[in-house]
């Protein structure tokens, strides 16, 4: 395929854009080579500046569940448009949206709105803190929560070590506050609860990962995790961000039987636009202001063409009984159609997949945390990356991103894929 019109652009882009990008991934650092510029999609299909046909694999990092330019969504988006943009006041169409999640996902009573998983993530933070009244919280290395300062921290050595930040710009001071843990270690979590008494106010985990590839919890981990913030007066806190919505109705919640006391939503949320959410009990929600002293705000938050696109997607994936189904089908198929041509090639792999989220590690051994994640063999990826670029299957530019699967896909667009798997492995 030819990418003459995307260098032309990501030329221009660079001199005006930090590294031609407006989102750090996006620049194809992991795999080299030039981004490709968008021009439109449509369903499972990706259009670029070259009038090149992609099938989509990245679907805006997770929320075009259904599709691209899903026409429902779309609709919704126009009609809202033409009534005005934003208001800065509150809608009636919040409060139906709002009504809508609380009813599809288990375990919360209030939802507030914000503009990005980021901020779904940071005022989680922020309001677990405010209610525990506690200062640390423990993350888990390969799990990203957003750009915020609290979860841009490197794992340390150690059960009781300390954070040090891996972004110039984040204090020591912020850095201090934040526990590392690794994905998928009970042990690596009880002691630092053991070092910290009485000083986390959460735990805040991808429940199943999707930022060192798709990862999922070990067998009884959350329910695990779920136990140590009971017996330590300490909060769960699931980034749903990408899980929200796709995995089930009810998110992992649902689909693992175990209750977080705070959930960030995003993604699919806002079917396409930049939306994020968090959500709680009432006793936790209550402390957010203006009815508590936590406070948190944002101007465009609740924005109405953000909330009829979110709405309307959730009404979709609410009404439809069979469509998780078809999702988790769908990644089955093409789960078995790569491990045989991947196999029938001799390459050494492991693949992940949890529903519509799924991943290819090139490694023989089980990928189950960050470690386990960096261990694949990058060059194999990269080659592999620009293999199916090169046949029209546009994955992910990182050997640690998920692929999410649409129900757009029909089973000729993963024949296709996999066909074009079998015919890159063959000079991998």
């Amino acid at each position: 395929m030819i990418y003459q019109r995307s260098s032309q652009l990501f030329a221009e882009a660079e001199k005006v854009i930090p590294g031609g990008v407006n989102s750090p991934v996006r620049a194809f650092k992991g795999v080299g080579g030039t981004p490709i510029f968008a021009k439109s999609a449509k369903g499972a299909y990706l259009y670029d500046e070259d009038d090149n046909r992609l099938i989509d694999y990245i679907n805006s990092w997770g929320p075009m569940i259904l599709g691209h330019a899903f026409q429902p969504v779309v609709d919704a988006i126009i009609e809202k448009a033409k009534k005005g943009t934003s208001f800065g006041m509150p809608t009636e169409l919040e409060t139906k949206i709002a009504e809508l999640a609380v009813s599809m996902v288990p375990n919360i009573d209030k939802i507030r709105f914000v503009n990005s998983g980021t901020e779904a993530c940071m005022s989680a933070i922020r309001l677990a803190r405010g209610f525990t009244k506690r200062d640390k919280i423990i993350k888990f290395a390969g799990c990203y929560h957003g750009h915020s300062d609290s979860f841009l921290i490197q794992a340390g050595s150690g059960a009781s070590t300390f954070g040090t930040p891996n972004s110039p710009g984040v204090t020591q001071g912020t850095a201090k506050d934040t526990l590392l843990a690794g994905f998928n270690d009970l042990e690596n979590v009880k002691a630092l609860f053991n070092a910290n008494k009485n000083e986390i106010a959460a735990i805040i985990i991808e429940p199943v990962a999707g930022n060192m590839g798709c990862v999922p919890p070990r067998e009884g981990f959350l329910q695990s995790l779920r136990q140590l913030c009971d017996e330590n007066n300490t909060l769960l806190i699931f980034d749903e961000v990408m899980t929200g919505f796709r995995l089930a109705k009810g998110g992992v919640q649902e689909l693992f039987d175990v209750k977080a006391d705070i959930v960030c939503f995003g993604k699919v949320i806002g079917g396409g636009l930049p939306v994020g959410a968090f959500a709680a009990r009432n006793e936790i929600m209550n402390y957010l202001s203006p009815l508590g002293p936590v406070y948190q705000a944002g101007t465009l938050s609740g924005n109405p063409l953000a909330m009829a696109a979110g709405f309307t997607m959730l009404q979709t994936l609410n009404s439809d009984a069979d469509i998780f189904k078809r999702l988790e089908e769908k990644t089955a198929y093409l789960h078995q159609g790569i491990e045989k041509v991947l196999t029938a090639n001799n390459i050494v792999f492991t693949i992940n997949r949890v529903g519509s989220m799924i991943s290819v590690h090139f490694d023989a051994n089980p990928v189950y945390d960050f470690n386990t994640a960096k261990n694949g063999d990058n060059e194999t990826f990269k080659k592999f990356f620009h293999g199916l670029l090169n046949e029209g299957v546009y994955i992910a530019p990182s050997a640690y991103e998920t692929w999410f699967i649409t129900d757009a896909l029909t089973y000729e667009d993963l024949d296709f894929t996999i066909a074009a798997i079998d015919k890159v492995s063959k000079s991998l």
